[in-house]
This record gives C-alpha cells, sequence and structure tokens, in this order.
C-alpha cells in the first residue's frame, strides 16, 4: 500500500485519467473529490461491499 500525506488543495493522479483532491480535512474526516471517466466506478467501500453481495445473490 502507498501512504502518502497531502494537505487540502493537493491531489493524486492514479494513472492518466482519475485525479483525487483532498477538499478539506477536519478533525478525524477528510474530503476528497474525484474525477474519474464515467465508464470507472467509484464507490465508498461498504457500497461496493454491499453491490458484490446482491451481485453475488443474483449470480
Amino acid at each position: 500500500m502507498l501512504v502518502l500525506s497531502r494537505f487540502p488543495g493537493d491531489s493524486i493522479r492514479i494513472g492518466d485519467d482519475i485525479v483525487i483532491t483532498v477538499i478539506e480535512v477536519r478533525g478525524d474526516k477528510v474530503r476528497l473529490g474525484i474525477e474519474a471517466p464515467q465508464n470507472i466506478a467509484v464507490h465508498r467501500q461498504e457500497v461496493y461491499e454491499a453491490v458484490q453481495r446482491e451481485f453475488r445473490k443474483e449470480g
């Protein structure tokens, strides 16, 4: 796992098409902005896990 330190307004780039920007840090919460192509699904971990559970039920 790559661990990076960033300040609000700083960005991280993944490949050519994905940019993650630190929008705000408040206490123990971080707000992130994510720019990605529409064909790339972006989910919070708990949403991704719920989608996967539903997919397995249907499969």
